[in-house]
């Protein structure tokens, strides 16, 4: 019996994926998983070529809040 691959973490998939290199099912829930989503962001730059300061802003943010994360999450480890 597989185990759910939806309530799985990214490390204990990735582990299974190793151990089950022919699962296509567990690949897919790997590459699929929420916490993996890509995040787009909004153009920085308009048609012309001038900055979007808005958007500029929101990216700047988002990048900040990544970094955060990042130094908890190794904070942790």
């Amino acid at each position: 019996m597989k185990p759910n691959f939806e309530q799985m973490s990214v490390p204990e998939l990735r582990a299974y994926v190793l151990q089950h290199k022919d699962d296509i099912e567990a690949i897919r829930a790997l590459f699929h998983h929420p916490s993996l989503k890509w995040q787009s962001m909004p153009p920085l730059v308009d048609q012309g070529g001038l900055p979007i300061e808005e958007n500029i802003r929101t990216a700047e943010e988002a990048i900040k809040q990544r970094i955060e994360q990042a130094k908890r999450k190794q904070e942790e480890n």
